[in-house]
């Protein structure tokens, strides 16, 4: 028995199918560690996440962080020992969250800023949604703390990968034609020198694996989960 095993507050539901993924994750690990029938203790409080979206296009990211802090704090009441977010581009709004409770944020660049250190990696490339490519919000984070320089694809394909995160992949969708986009995306950003190229939103997972490219891929939403399920066992 481990007594001294911290319970994982989770903000999901950003989207439900990245969510999905980050529990069963979460608890791979802890049995991983644990062995038996040992489990992660989880808070999780899945948001519905056509409202944000909406408030994401209407550019009102106050009312977003209101609301992020606002689960935050429920989670922390309800006896969440540190918090997470699953979404990549919601962490724009990561310094409303800390700013709000009292208990740790594991960021989730940092959990990826500190795999890409570990390799020795200077120069990556960055996937995601425009806001997480655009907005300098992830890639000044990783720049300033590991180190790291970002490089991001051009605009054309910027848009492409925007509209099959939100129109595909939050969705549930896969196709084939937006995973051969992606594949030369991960290509583009190699021939730019990047060393590796960082899946930085939570859902592009569902559509790259690592064998099917040639240069080496993070997927940001399992460097999450499993630096969630390691704080919480230590």
């Amino acid at each position: 028995m481990n007594l001294t095993q911290k319970t994982i507050g989770v903000i999901g539901g950003v989207s439900w199918e990245s969510t999905v993924l980050y529990y069963k994750l979460i608890n791979q690990v802890v049995r991983e560690r644990l062995g038996g029938l040992n489990s992660a203790k989880i808070l999780l409080y899945s948001l519905n996440y056509d409202p944000i979206v909406e408030l994401e296009r209407q550019g009102r990211w106050d009312a977003v962080g209101h609301e992020l802090s606002r689960v935050a704090t429920t989670l922390e009441d309800g006896g969440a020992d540190f918090v997470i977010l699953c979404c990549n581009t919601l962490h724009k709004m990561a310094s409303s969250i800390e700013e709000t409770i009292s208990v740790p944020f594991l960021h989730i660049a940092d959990a990826a800023g500190k795999v890409l250190e570990s390799k020795n990696i200077r120069k990556v490339g960055l996937l995601g949604t425009r806001f997480t490519m655009e907005d300098g919000f992830y890639s000044s984070r990783l720049e300033s703390k590991f180190g790291l320089e970002v490089v991001v694809p051009n605009e054309d394909s910027r848009k492409r990968l925007d509209r099959i995160i939100y129109e595909e992949l939050c969705q549930g969708k896969t196709v084939l034609e937006s995973k051969e986009a992606l594949i030369g995306m991960v290509s583009d950003l190699n021939k730019e020198g990047a060393q590796a190229v960082l899946l930085g939103c939570t859902e592009l997972g569902m559509l790259v694996c690592q064998d099917e490219v040639d240069v080496p891929i993070y997927d940001t939403a399992l460097l999450h989960a499993r630096e969630a399920a390691d704080r919480s066992v230590g």
